[in-house]
């Protein structure tokens, strides 16, 4: 199966409330980067009553784009994909001003516990003080003024990953765990790649027709898109193992093969993705590892009996 079709054509019209389809609007915040594209999407769900998904960083800027393109509109609830601060901190303003309830999985917390000596290398990106006041199971629904939306628990990029179903439309808003731009990094301790993966066949089996990812244009066709992720994700796997096999120790020497023509800035995230493969494939009993898998362990290829 081919790679996914990346799509980079996007014209974030900061500042602007963009149509996207009919009943829901998008305000892009500033705040460009190799994480966040050309920034964090904020939709605006309903119409003369209204939800908005990810409110987005705490930004002066956008507050004030999204009060304007509410235009005095109730808002009654905020969706939160995830807590990371690209996405989250606005929605404690975004509540006093509006009396709206917050709404998420849950609080941030990570995949697993930190390992002795280990240090959250996405800590400082993560908001520690968003507490939903409505926490949502899966499959979990509100709804307001002619719309609905139904939490579809996605772990992996984070463990407090929703993604939010619109009721009656086959639209699924998909936070950060799938985007046409670009994967999506998962990166322990707050990521895990096994729950990844399984979150991505969940929305495999949706048979969705559109999705509005955080970052970036619309999946226009989920399903050819999602199964290409899938198969890229298990090349990448495959990858790491190959280079086990291969004699690569540490995780360092498998980035320069496998990233070899990947911008070498991005190569420290590259490394806590192949970090989240190990993890899996230890768990699996493919490779092996004397002590606490970490960035700088020493893995080998597994012993067959």
């Amino acid at each position: 199966m081919d790679n996914p079709a990346f799509d980079l054509a996007f014209e974030p019209a900061y500042g602007q409330a963009v149509p996207v389809v009919a009943g829901v609007e998008r305000v892009t915040v500033n705040n460009p980067g190799p994480f966040t594209f050309f920034g964090t999407n904020s939709y605006i769900v309903g119409s003369s009553s209204v939800a908005v998904i990810d409110p987005g960083p705490e930004d002066e800027a956008h507050f004030q784009a999204l009060m304007t393109a509410l235009g005095g509109r109730e808002v009654t609830h905020i969706f939160v994909s995830h807590t990371h601060r690209d996405h989250s901190p606005l929605a404690r303003r975004l509540r006093r001003a509006t009396g709206a309830v917050t709404v998420g999985q849950g609080p941030h917390r990570p995949a697993r516990p930190l390992r002795e000596g280990e240090i959250n290398p996405f800590a400082e990106s993560s908001d520690l003080s968003f507490v939903p006041d409505i926490a949502l199971s899966d499959g979990q629904t509100l709804s307001g003024d002619g719309w609905a939306l139904s939490a579809v628990l996605t772990p992996g990029h984070t463990t407090n990953h929703a993604a939010f179903a619109l009721a009656g439309r086959d639209i699924l808003f998909s936070g950060d765990h799938v985007m046409a731009w670009s994967t999506s990094i998962v990166a322990p301790p707050d990521g895990s790649m096994a729950d990844y993966m399984e979150s991505l066949d969940r929305l495999i089996a949706r048979e969705d027709r559109l999705l509005l990812p955080g970052h970036g244009g619309p999946v226009t066709q989920p399903s050819t898109f999602l199964k290409a992720l899938k198969a890229h994700r298990l090349r990448r796997e495959q990858a790491v193992l190959a280079r086990v096999q291969a004699g690569d120790r540490q995780i360092a020497e498998m980035v320069k093969v496998i990233y070899r023509d990947t911008d070498p800035k991005l190569h420290g995230a590259a490394a806590l993705s192949v970090l989240a493969h190990i993890e899996d494939l230890l768990e699996r009993g493919e490779i092996a590892v004397d002590g606490p898998p970490s960035l700088v362990a020493l893995y080998r290829p597994a012993a067959r009996s």
